[in-house]
């Protein structure tokens, strides 16, 4: 095997006597991610951004090489404006009409029809008698539906950011300000759409995580629709009240198969969270009061001269303590 170095010089050596060498393959920024590799070689294209730069930027455990093209950014002041940019997912109503791309190539949709029609019958002719191009089309979007499009691009923007805080705090690392910083800037602009949605859409993502990464890949439809449930519930006292007792029953089921199953500290875990539901109370005075009428699938005895959550908080203690003793 030869190899010559940038400075000129060859490089050569026999594979019987050094054979530890194998093929390597390079991957797109969206397959690499979530990857973690000793040492990583990356290649700045015109099309990068600051959320692809730092997914790319961050595979490594060791070192990093960032690799450019003169074709692609003539400076190094110019790689360093395209990979700290701040950008959305396009849309086609992101582009003006003289910027699609037929008419990039010198294809213009009036040329093209009046051509198509200068070839057929004159017969056939009749049925371009009424057509009238429309220009700007694109520019007479609905506001509602303009306003509907603008929430999509920043619940996307919103995700990819929690889903990259998310990434970072699964592989135990610190969270960086330009983290923050964009989860931040995201949420309030949704808080400017609608007041209240940026902590509706992070409630949602927090129950259904899953929902972070779709968005993030453009599919913001479902993170909507639960961004929508969320809104309905934190209005509704009702609806409070009804996952309450939902998330009450379903957590302490998977305390009483963790008890079984002789895990304390999963058990003591659990505990802890419905002892948070049970203060949480003390803030949502309306919610506590729907409560009271039902002890009962909350399986809590009320006692005489306390409150709903000091009873929530005593029955949740009175199960702890049976679990230490078990595992003792």
């Amino acid at each position: 095997m030869a190899v010559r170095t940038d400075d000129g010089r060859s490089v050569a050596f026999d594979t019987k006597d050094y054979a530890h060498v194998d093929h390597g393959y390079a991957a797109t920024i969206h397959k690499a991610q979530g990857m973690t590799v000793d040492r990583a070689h990356v290649l700045a294209t015109a099309g990068l951004d600051s959320h692809g730069a730092y997914v790319a930027l961050s595979r490594h455990r060791d070192e990093v090489a960032l690799h450019y093209g003169r074709d692609h950014f003539a400076d190094q002041s110019k790689l360093v404006r395209a990979l700290s940019r701040e950008r959305g997912k396009d849309m086609a109503s992101d582009h003006k009409p003289e910027q699609q791309f037929a008419e990039l190539r010198g294809i213009t949709f009036r040329q093209r029809i009046v051509e198509i029609a200068r070839q057929l019958p004159e017969r056939a002719k009749s049925i371009f008698a009424s057509f009238r191009p429309q220009a700007n089309k694109l520019e007479a979007l609905p506001s509602e539906q303009a306003g509907l499009f603008e929430q999509r691009r920043t619940v996307e923007r919103y995700a990819r950011a929690a889903a990259d805080i998310g990434q970072m705090r699964e592989q135990g690392l610190p969270i960086l300000p330009h983290q923050r910083e964009a989860l931040e800037k995201a949420g309030k602009a949704l808080d400017a759409i609608r007041p209240n949605a940026a902590a509706d859409l992070a409630s949602a993502l927090q129950r259904q995580p899953e929902l972070a990464r779709e968005a993030a890949d453009g599919r913001s439809q479902g993170a909507v629709r639960a961004m929508k449930v969320e809104a309905a519930i934190r209005t509704d006292p009702a609806k409070r009240a009804d996952r309450f007792v939902s998330d009450w029953q379903r957590l302490g089921q998977a305390r009483t198969v963790m008890q079984q199953a002789g895990d304390t500290n999963g058990a003591r875990e659990v505990s802890s969270r419905m002892a948070d539901m049970a203060k949480g109370l003390e803030r949502d005075a309306q919610v506590e009061s729907l409560l009271r009428g039902r002890t009962r699938e909350l399986g809590v005895k009320p006692e005489l001269g306390r409150d709903l959550v000091r009873d929530l908080e005593a029955s949740v203690s009175m199960t702890r303590s049976r679990s230490i003793e078990m595992g003792l």
